[in-house]
């Protein structure tokens, strides 16, 4: 183990102190950057390209808007939603900037892009969720998927995204939630608590940054309350929809 993923090793995530947490959310990204997206289609069977796919369905993104994804990672939902927001690379017109607090994320999700022949519409910067530098009304679309768990202060990334959005724009969350169907429940926390850190270790040699992204899960707001810190930060028409069994859920909202 790392100097650095030691930060995370030994300790309760599911209520892991504000003053601390930045450092490790950053361990754990540094460490598994470059398995992240091996080990999502491990630990989800692959569901979780669904899952994206649904939320960018949701989005319903149209040529010439602007989208911010933010703790966007390697970017697979804004290069979903690019397909939309840029038809036409001749057109010109709309884009998409994907915003993670971790470097080493960006540089992955940079480097695939330009693999792929992405070489225009698409931004990439280091910021943190709750500092967005960008002026007020910007986005059309705002979307974070798997990322709000991991912010320091939920509260003020919430009310980033509704600055940083224009009237009529949209909001989207994809995150994995706490509630699942009572069924589900045993065979759950045995496939997390047991399964993915097993995983983690095997594939990319840490165990602890794995438990940490299970018990954040465990320490986020249900769906409901997800939804009230939402509306409270100013969005509205806020829902949401489970995804298989409420393993993870897709909320929605308007700044209107």
């Amino acid at each position: 183990m790392t100097d650095e993923t030691s930060a995370v090793a030994g300790r309760d995530y599911r209520h892991l102190p504000a003053a601390q947490k930045a450092s490790v959310v950053r361990a754990v990204f540094d460490s598994v950057a470059p398995r992240y997206d091996l080990m999502n289609d491990l630990m989800s069977g692959g569901i979780h390209r669904w899952w994206k796919a649904e939320m960018v369905a949701a989005l319903k993104p149209r040529p010439g808007q602007y989208l911010i994804d933010v703790a966007g990672g390697t970017g697979d939902v804004a290069i979903r939603a690019l397909r939309k927001l840029v038809p036409d690379a001749a057109a010109g017109g709309g884009g998409a900037v994907v915003c993670d607090v971790n470097q080493h994320m960006i540089d992955i999700g940079r480097a695939r892009a330009l693999d792929r022949g992405i070489l225009s519409g698409l931004e990439w910067l280091v910021a943190a969720a709750e500092h967005l530098p960008f002026a007020d009304r910007s986005f059309d679309l705002y979307t974070t998927a798997f990322g709000l768990r991991n912010v320091t202060e939920l509260e003020a990334a919430l009310a980033e995204a509704r600055r940083v959005l224009k009237p009529g724009g949209r909001f989207l969350c994809l995150e994995f939630t706490p509630e699942v169907a009572p069924l589900l429940q045993p065979l759950y926390d045995f496939y997390s608590f047991l399964i993915v850190p097993t995983l983690g270790q095997i594939v990319a040699g840490d165990r602890d940054a794995y438990t940490y992204l299970v018990e954040s899960i465990r320490g986020f707001p249900r769906q409901s309350e997800l939804a009230k810190l939402i509306a409270d930060a100013g969005l509205e028409q806020v829902r949401y929809r489970n995804l298989t069994g409420g393993i993870a859920a897709l909320h929605s909202a308007w700044r209107l």
